[in-house]
């Protein structure tokens, strides 16, 4: 009897622990959106801001991710993008919060609200706190390890709800403009030397073969353009955070010649 007491004592404890925390971050919410109403945004002001922002070699080469999706590759902003953008639009709240942990798995929250408009982009989420391997899927147990899980998979969904309340136009002519960075600003160093420099980080992290990055791309390595080049950082990028696995980009999966395969046939056959 003493034992479900005591249970009942820690899921009430949680429960206003949780209802303590959203009603203090309501207040706190409720201030900056009197402080917003008397302070707006200057639109003009903040894009260029933004367009300074993504001017900057260091935020324009981790800005953009390339991700596959339906045969075709999707191209978007990156997180830190996304952070940049909200911190530069200016009366922004944003973040992720854990709202319980329980049965081996997180409940998440993450979420952005436009304080002047009062628009808000919310998403609940449940992240299990299991890590998967090429060998199978393992639970975690280190609070470090959860936190990195949690945190990896709230970001990505902290991304999307900063990029529902800012204009689209606003995306885009950011993306743009760290296109542009790229192009020009890393440009100096020859297209050659840079395209080596990421296969090889490709093959350090990855494990990815020339051969791979050429069937992905459709070209010699040596063929590669600014373009080409762009979208294989994004690619980078995407696997780096975790967005997308290897396998998504390049398959492993080698086709066996008829031949070989009739030969096989007839060795199991007799």
């Amino acid at each position: 009897m003493s034992e479900i007491t005591t249970l009942n004592n820690n899921i009430q404890t949680r429960n206003s622990q949780t209802e303590m925390m959203v009603s203090r971050q309501a207040q706190e919410v409720q201030a900056a959106m009197v402080i917003a109403k008397k302070f707006p945004r200057d639109e003009y002001e903040a894009m260029e801001k933004i367009k300074r922002t993504c001017q900057r070699a260091t935020l324009a080469d981790q800005a953009i991710y390339s991700y596959p999706r339906g045969g075709q590759t999707v191209t978007g902003p990156s997180v830190r993008l996304a952070e940049a953008l909200a911190q530069n639009w200016g009366n922004i709240d944003y973040g992720i919060i854990e709202l319980e942990q329980k049965d081996g798995k997180s409940e998440m929250m993450a979420y952005a609200w436009d304080l002047e408009t009062n628009t808000r982009v919310t998403k609940v989420f449940a992240v299990e706190h299991k890590r998967d391997t090429k060998k199978g899927s393992y639970a975690l147990t280190d609070s470090r390890d959860i936190y990195e899980a949690t945190a990896n998979f709230g970001a990505r969904r902290m991304r999307a709800c900063i990029l529902g309340v800012i204009p689209g136009d606003v995306v885009d002519m950011a993306v743009d403009e760290c296109r542009a960075t790229i192009k020009s600003g890393i440009g100096k160093e020859p297209i050659n030397e840079r395209v080596t420099k990421l296969y090889n980080a490709f093959k350090k992290e990855f494990k990815v073969t020339k051969e791979q990055l050429e069937k992905y791309a459709e070209r010699n390595l040596a063929d590669f353009g600014e373009d080409e080049f762009i979208n294989l950082k994004g690619v980078f990028k995407a696997l780096k955070d975790g967005q997308a696995k290897v396998e998504d980009y390049f398959p492993t999966d080698i086709e066996v010649p008829d031949i070989f395969r009739e030969v096989q046939n007839n060795v199991e056959t007799n």
